[in-house]
């Protein structure tokens, strides 16, 4: 009896203590309910560049001087605001009434990993010849590095020759690109045409 008391009161005694015993939980608020998960941030723009950021970073890759790529560049942002993204590179093309234009380059975003792009597009219009020449490439609206992988039509009437670069607009989903080329003469406004941008190399031009 005395085994079988001893028995029974250790199982009393060590029941409460079981069935009390919890799990400690940093994050359980009182009254053991778990914390709601926290509400999505709201989507930031991209950051842009400015002025000066751009001038100097045109200046450096075209080889030209401040002054010459402050005016192009003032004309660009005042049709345009401030940039997201820019695209450094060096094309070719060539024409016969019906033209051809390839090109590479990396695009910069801050905040974003260097990113390689390709383009490549006919022309049509009063264009012959053939050039070479080096790209800078203004990105507006351009709020992630992917959405640059689409075709671009070129807008009518948009192409300015200041200081011996020419720029002309091209446009698709609100987002605005501005080729800045050093040389380009008449080939500028001669045409008319679009630009697919790509990941890689495509030599069909569509």
């Amino acid at each position: 009896m005395d085994r079988r008391k001893l028995i029974v009161t250790g199982l009393a005694a060590l029941t409460p203590g079981a069935a009390g015993a919890q799990q400690y939980d940093p994050d359980a608020q009182p009254g053991g309910n778990p914390p709601p998960p926290p509400p999505p941030g709201p989507q930031q723009p991209a950051d842009t560049y400015s002025t000066d950021e751009i001038v100097h970073r045109v200046s450096d890759f075209m080889g030209v001087t401040a002054e010459t790529a402050g005016a192009i560049i003032e004309r660009t942002f005042k049709d345009n605001g401030r940039p997201t993204a820019y695209i450094a590179g060096e094309e070719g093309a060539a024409a016969f009434f019906v033209g051809l234009r390839y090109g590479r380059g990396l695009m910069y975003m801050k905040r974003r990993p260097t990113q390689r792009v390709f383009w490549q597009g006919p022309s049509f219009g009063w264009d012959f010849g053939g050039n070479a020449s080096r790209v800078f490439t203004l990105c507006y609206n351009l709020q992630y590095p992917d959405a640059i992988y689409q075709r671009f039509p070129g807008v009518e009437g948009s192409a300015y020759l200041i200081g011996g670069l020419g720029v002309n607009y091209q446009r698709a989903n609100d987002i605005t690109l501005a080729p800045i080329r050093a040389g380009v003469g008449l080939r500028l406004g001669a045409n008319v045409g679009y630009l697919a941008y790509s990941r890689q190399r495509n030599i069909i031009p569509l």
